[in-house]
């Protein structure tokens, strides 16, 4: 049993999100424009639209959204993959589902950690998309050897966090100092470091194999990339992007505009081009530039079912075949239209997606509702219940990412010419024994999440039944 003296992971989750937001506002000044537009966007949404702010407040998810963020980071190693399991378990996040890159041209495999419970989630859902480089697809052995000896050669915790990590698992949490003191150690992980830990030559040479391994291998540790604001209404801040001197990449990624949002929708501003300094063969600090960090927006909808993904995963390629989205985003307005009428094949109301199986919902009881009027036979009838207004349902939140929208925004922030092929080469298991722990199946979590909404609207009219 834990102490209660023991800090609750949810709140050093949320102590941990704030410092990360707070040292990227003072890293790329741009995240924090982004933070106001969002707000200001949120804001005018919710005005203009007082059911959503009704159905937001009585789920408990209103306040959530303005906290809202994910961030993502690339790791070299199985070692350092492993130790970010321990680090993130601290704060209660743990790696939910697979997702391989290599087959959208991006050398890696993911996972994102994030606290998976619902009252977990309505504190802070702060999630981070977490990858790891696959070196197996850097195609020039020497190369590979090189990157292989110079992560090796790092070590990107602080010798008190790994002793807190420990800390925590030997006594089954952390006091308030030493959470403090975790959060403040843990944070020096992910902060940005202008002096590369290779010389200019190599990293010209990791560069040319992938700009995304150059960023993984060059430097003392996984810098954040981007910390994700939640919006109500992408579109509305894609056209505002430019008003506040920030350019949006051309296309937003995922589906496309609906009155029921699906999924994930994000979209983001270029990359930055940030001053390095490379240590050369003589010990003498040469100029130079790196471009990694971006910022980024999203907008969440609901979680697809197998049956829906399956249909979405269709029509997103059916769409691609018509118009496939050019890098310099030259055919958005082609893509975006192709897109659009595509997708008109998937239901866009939320009962039509309920009953066609294709999204997970959420089921509640109607407190105004005249129990003793129901007959027995309707009381153990979910779909009985929400026909006579007895029970109503919300869609449940996509948590999680979209491996084709991941890539696109990587894509659009390595460059125009960037995009290389690899052979799809999808490992779980590998990527699990790397880790040190199975991923979470999000189907499965989903799914329970429905039915225990299900099995509690039951019960709640079970005396109807036993009346009987």
């Amino acid at each position: 049993m834990k102490s209660a003296t023991f800090i609750s992971t949810d709140v050093i989750r949320a102590s941990f999100s704030s410092a990360m937001s707070s040292m990227y506002r003072a890293e790329v000044p741009a995240y924090g424009t982004l933070l106001s537009l969002v707000a200001k966007v949120n804001s005018n949404t919710l005005a203009a639209s007082p059911e959503l702010r009704y159905r937001l407040e009585q789920t408990d998810t209103l306040d959530r959204i303005s906290e809202e963020r994910h961030g993502a980071i690339r790791v070299g190693t199985p070692a350092e993959l492993s130790m970010l399991r321990r680090v993130f378990a601290v704060m209660g996040m743990y790696p939910v589902g697979y997702y391989d890159l290599s087959e959208a041209g991006v050398p890696v495999h993911s996972t994102a950690f994030r606290p998976v419970g619902d009252a977990a989630l309505k504190i802070n859902p702060f999630r981070v998309f977490t990858s790891l480089l696959r070196l197996d697809l850097i195609a020039d052995a020497a190369l590979r050897e090189e990157a292989r000896t110079t992560l090796q050669a790092r070590q990107i915790f602080t010798a008190t966090a790994i002793s807190l990590v420990e800390k925590n698992e030997a006594e089954g949490g952390l006091g308030l100092d030493d959470a403090a003191l975790f959060v403040k150690e843990i944070v020096e992980t992910f902060r940005w470091h202008d002096r590369a830990s290779v010389s200019g030559d190599l990293y010209r040479r990791l560069h040319d194999a992938h700009r995304l391994i150059a960023d993984v291998v060059s430097f003392k540790g996984p810098h954040i990339n981007h910390l994700t604001p939640r919006t109500l209404n992408i579109d509305a801040v894609q056209a505002l992007m430019p008003a506040y001197g920030i350019s949006p990449k051309a296309v937003i990624e995922g589906p496309p505009t609906r009155a029921c949002p699906i999924l994930l929708r994000q979209t983001s501003f270029k990359a930055l081009e940030e001053s390095v300094s490379f240590q050369n063969a003589n010990g003498a600090w040469e100029a130079g530039s790196h471009t990694a960090r971006f910022g980024e927006i999203e907008q969440r909808g609901v979680a697809l079912t197998p049956k829906g993904r399956a249909l979405y995963d269709r029509l997103l390629t059916e769409s691609r075949k018509v118009v496939r989205p050019a890098p310099d985003g030259s055919n958005a307005d082609e893509y975006t239209a192709a897109l659009t009428e595509v997708f008109k094949a998937f239901p866009d109301d939320w009962d039509s997606m309920r009953r066609q199986g294709l999204g997970y919902f959420r089921y509640t009881v109607v407190k105004s509702f005249p129990h003793k009027s129901l007959s027995p036979r309707d009381a153990s009838d979910i779909e009985a219940l929400v026909a006579l207004g007895a029970v109503q349902f919300d869609p449940i939140v996509y948590e999680d990412f979209l491996p084709v929208s991941a890539a696109g925004i990587f894509q659009s922030n390595l460059g125009d010419d960037a995009s290389q092929k690899f052979a799809a080469s999808p490992s779980q298991r590998e990527f699990e024994a790397d880790l040190g722990a199975p991923v979470l199946d999000a189907f499965a979590h989903y799914e329970g999440l429905q039915k225990a909404s299900i099995e509690r609207c039951r019960q709640h009219f079970k005396p109807v039944v036993m009346a009987d």
